[in-house]
């Protein structure tokens, strides 16, 4: 690990504290005191060495003194350097010269709190301690800002199948586990339900829980987001910032999308998970972190694997716990509980209370096959509702792709009835849907189509002219 410049001494622990005085007897009584208390304590001589470690570390408070060296007000000069440059960094003035106006004068310019010399130990143990409580209150409420959505319950994963209920039980199970958690499934299919469940079944449910997107940030973004950054480190970096990792600290962070993590940042992913501390971009020591890390992906893994895009040993470190969420095609009979849920939630939002659903709309919607899972279920039904002009959401007001899924025949008569049939309209009628199903099941890939059919292209190619069906 990288060592600080001359002039500034530290030790590493939990809480980071630096202290600034011009004396060298005042500096190793705090130390003293801050180290007993069991804090990681720096020293800085001057203002300048002061400014120089913050731009460097990441500290969770500052203690100094408002005179250092002939400056009088150098301390006042100092908090009103770290109101501009570390806003979120507590400081506490300490000096014997002091009056009502310092005190509110400190204030004015940002320090978190204010003691008199001579001064007890257990009071500068006191107010640190303070002050940083108040530092990591803050991290929560960036952190609850952040968790846009409510916090996952179990109870809110809803359906009565057996594929969810096997779901809950594993989440049960896992929730009081350390380990990593890896949630496969299909895009949509609710693997971020299923990590704030855990997080809120765990112990950790006090603390955040903080959600990240691997694939929809920039890789040079990404790597700030996760780990933090100085000031000055890149282009733009105006501020120290923290990463997401200090942000959940104590709780959960949510990897989702996994998959799409470039290599380089999956080393410095897979040290974390083997030593729990994050290095700041630009920044020269360590911050030990405590968070649990639950990872998503749609992709196979396994095979990126084989492919040499995804490290094995990342792979096995985040696959130590899978948990696989099934798709909503396997569990057909949750369909109408959702879609309930879906409509009695949007109608509430869009002023549509009291919303049915007509008979052959929720058959249509059972027979959909849903290749976007339970959020495009969702998509469809606020859609339903914000445009339905009855009652109650009828057949037409499905988009066309899922309205074609209710006229799919059950069963072909094996028995020709006394009336005789159409042979060819039943024989059109069952390929026409059969072949639209496969075409929106393998995302109108003609290919995939066909293959799902057990025809060739050129035949199903034939099929789509026959019967005037638009393959996009």
């Amino acid at each position: 690990m990288a060592r600080p410049a001359k002039g500034i001494v530290w030790m590493d622990t939990e809480h980071r504290v630096l202290v600034v005085d011009d004396e060298a007897s005042m500096r190793e009584l705090l130390e003293i005191i801050l180290t007993n208390a069991g804090y990681g304590v720096a020293t800085a001589p001057s203002v300048a060495k002061a400014c120089e470690a913050l731009e460097r570390e990441i500290f969770d408070a500052v203690v100094t003194d408002l005179r250092i060296g002939a400056d009088h007000f150098s301390g006042m000069k100092l908090l009103s350097w770290m109101h501009e440059n570390t806003p979120a960094i507590p400081a506490i003035m300490i000096t014997a010269h002091g009056s009502v106006e310092t005190a509110i004068e400190a204030m004015k310019r940002g320090a978190a709190d204010y003691v008199m010399k001579p001064f007890k130990n257990e009071e500068i143990r006191l107010v640190v301690a303070r002050a940083i409580e108040q530092r990591n209150l803050v991290r929560e409420n960036v952190a609850l800002r952040k968790d846009q959505a409510a916090r996952g319950r179990i109870e809110n994963m809803i359906g009565e199948s057996a594929a969810i209920a096997k779901v809950r039980d594993m989440i049960r199970r896992v929730a009081s586990l350390p380990s990593t958690v890896a949630i496969h499934g299909e895009s949509g299919s609710g693997k971020e339900l299923v990590a704030r469940a855990i997080h809120q079944l765990s112990g950790r449910a006090s603390k955040p829980f903080i959600a990240i997107n691997c694939g929809g940030i920039p890789e040079t973004l990404l790597e700030s987001e996760l780990f933090g950054h100085k000031k000055g480190a890149f282009t733009g970096a105006v501020e120290d910032k923290e990463g997401l990792f200090v942000v959940a600290n104590g709780g959960t962070l949510f990897l989702d999308e996994i998959g799409e993590m470039p290599l380089a940042l999956q080393v410095k992913l897979l040290r974390v998970l083997d030593n729990s501390r994050v290095m700041p971009i630009g920044g020269t020591s360590e911050i030990r972190v405590d968070v649990r890390i639950i990872s998503a992906t749609n992709r196979d893994l396994e095979k990126m694997v084989g492919d040499n895009t995804f490290r094995k040993d990342l792979y096995y470190r985040l696959n130590v716990i899978p948990l696989r969420v099934p798709p909503l095609r396997e569990r057909v009979d949750d369909i109408p509980l959702l879609a309930r849920h879906f409509v009695a939630v949007h109608g509430e939002r869009l002023g549509r209370r009291g919303l049915e659903i007509a008979p052959e709309a929720e058959a249509a919607l059972c027979a959909f096959t849903w290749p976007g899972n339970v959020r495009e279920l969702e998509n469809v039904l606020e859609r339903a509702v914000a445009l339905c002009g009855n009652a109650r959401i009828e057949l037409a007001d499905l988009p066309q792709n899922v309205r074609d899924f209710v006229a799919v025949p059950k069963t072909v008569p094996t028995e020709l009835p006394a009336g005789g049939v159409d042979l060819e309209s039943l024989v059109a009628e069952l390929e026409t849907n059969l072949i639209r199903q496969a075409l929106h099941q393998g995302k109108y890939s003609q290919k995939r189509a066909a293959e799902l059919l057990g025809l060739t292209p050129r035949s199903l190619r034939y099929r789509l002219r026959k019967y005037g069906l638009d393959a996009d």
